[in-house]
């Protein structure tokens, strides 16, 4: 007799903890779909500060935070970024990079994988390049911010 009511305990307390976890895992999944509504409406925010070349883009980074382009050292920190868009601006090429997420990964207590497709365009609105891209954001003070922000083309070197 005792040891059936030691089973059946066992199995309560299994059924429970399955169920509790599977609670966390909705909250969780929850909280992520926050986060990415958060994300898509912050890459809206870039595309347009980055049509208006406007300086504020800068922001949208921690302080520091690392670009980390294609076939070049890493961009880190503010100063380095401020200079970076600074460049890309007066070259007046580009004139908008759009973000599209597929997928956020994480519990989002502190960070977050963004992974997506990007396609940049010049003032006429041609598509100049288009790939795919992994931003981890992080958790700040302020709000979720571009910890690191990698990208490549999906476009062969002409």
């Amino acid at each position: 007799m005792k040891q059936k009511f030691l089973v059946t305990a066992a199995l309560c307390l299994r059924l429970f903890l399955g169920h509790s976890s599977c609670l966390a895992q909705t909250s969780n999944t929850a909280v992520v779909l926050q986060i990415r509504k958060v994300i898509e409406k912050n890459n809206a925010l870039y595309f347009n500060l980055f049509a208006k070349s406007d300086a504020a883009i800068v922001d949208m980074y921690t302080d520091d935070a690392s670009l980390l382009a294609p076939n070049m050292p890493p961009i880190t920190g503010e100063k380095a970024l401020k200079k970076d868009f600074e460049d890309t601006f007066s070259a007046g090429k580009v004139k908008g990079v759009r973000f599209k997420t597929s997928n956020i990964y994480g519990d989002g207590r502190e960070y977050v994988t963004e992974e997506g497709n990007w396609q940049v365009f010049d003032k006429g609105g041609k598509l100049l390049d288009d790939g795919k891209y992994l931003k981890l954001w992080k958790l700040t003070k302020t709000g979720w911010k571009i910890f690191r922000d990698s990208f490549n083309s999906d476009r062969k070197n002409p």
